[in-house]
């Protein structure tokens, strides 16, 4: 597996190798991960059976619709199992639990939008689906560790943020 990568990222640092052996990389490199250690899992979750393809149900929805209001009855009924039990997988696949994973998804969409869009702080919150800016900026600060518009600037400074590409299916949060 490790020689797979090291010729994937190899091979993309020059553009005709990218072009012309890429495809071929990638694919070797799904084989690899397909028949690896933890092929399984992988093939199980891809397939969307077992316990890792009920929780991914869940989490589309959840990045399809983090504006909406959702709560953990909703997300369970999603995956087709109990409270508890959705509760206990979705821990155990995500490390945090369903109502931090919505939180930390509103909030990483909500700085998007502040420096993709340039919104305000109450304009993201309410688009992000908070009825409340005061205490999106607490949760805001509790996770990045600044205000939203010192973390906005922040990441307008230091990042080459590229523009969306309309809407994603997920946002690239944990």
């Amino acid at each position: 597996m490790q020689a797979s990568v090291l010729r994937f990222l190899e091979a993309m640092h020059r553009p005709l190798e990218a072009a012309v052996l890429g495809p071929g990389l990638l694919r070797e490199l799904y084989f690899r991960v397909l028949t690896g250690k933890q092929g399984s899992s992988m093939r199980e979750s891809l397939a969307m059976r077992g316990q890792f393809g009920r929780i991914g149900r869940s989490l589309r929805l959840i990045h399809a619709g983090y504006a909406q209001p959702l709560d953990v009855m909703q997300l369970a009924a999603e995956a087709g199992m109990s409270i508890p039990s959705f509760h206990s997988h979705f821990k155990a696949i995500t490390r945090v639990s369903p109502t931090q994973y919505v939180k930390s998804t509103r909030l990483h969409q909500a700085r998007l939008l502040m420096v993709r869009q340039d919104l305000t702080a109450e304009a993201a919150s309410h688009a992000v689906g908070y009825t409340s800016t005061s205490q999106f900026s607490r949760e805001f600060k509790r996770l990045f560790g600044l205000t939203p518009a010192a973390e906005a600037k922040r990441m307008r400074e230091s990042f080459a943020i590229p523009a969306a590409f309309g809407d994603a299916t997920y946002v690239a949060s944990h």
